[in-house]
């Protein structure tokens, strides 16, 4: 899986950001914190939630879902704005079907809030961008 690249909204620095890693990502020009939104499999799924020393949104979507696609702009939004201190791993059923499944997967789009290795929240359903950081901030504060 490649990792991707990411622009540092601070110095414009381009950055590539690992898929597995712990910690806060950061640009290397100017130690800004990066938005780390990436896609997850089967095959590393579990360790990206193993190495996170930040909360993450797990998004259970699919490419044929209408209300997934309305719901990604937010979650690439609310990455940025959370740089640092949220994760975004967008995990596709189709391709990742046994994670679906571990993830207990009955409807899409399904976003879960995973906090040191647990689950703390599910919202499932789109929403717009101020239900999504309604329910976060709901989530990670009880």
């Amino acid at each position: 899986m490649v990792n991707p690249v990411v622009e540092c909204r601070s110095c414009g620095a381009r950055n590539r950001v690992p898929v597995v890693t712990g910690g806060k990502v950061r640009c290397a020009s100017c130690k800004a914190d990066l938005p780390w939104l990436v896609n997850a499999d089967d095959s590393n799924f579990d360790d990206l939630v193993a190495s996170s020393t930040v909360p993450i949104v797990v998004d259970l979507w699919a490419e044929w879902c209408g209300p997934c696609r309305m719901v990604a702009p937010a979650l690439e939004q609310l990455a940025t704005e959370r740089a640092g201190d949220i994760r975004v791993v967008k995990v596709n059923v189709d391709l990742a079907r046994q994670t679906a499944m571990k993830m207990g997967s009955q409807s899409i789009p399904t976003l879960i809030l995973i906090d040191d290795g647990n689950e703390v929240a599910r919202q499932v359903g789109a929403m717009p961008i101020a239900g999504i950081r309604n329910w976060l901030d709901g989530a990670l504060t009880s």
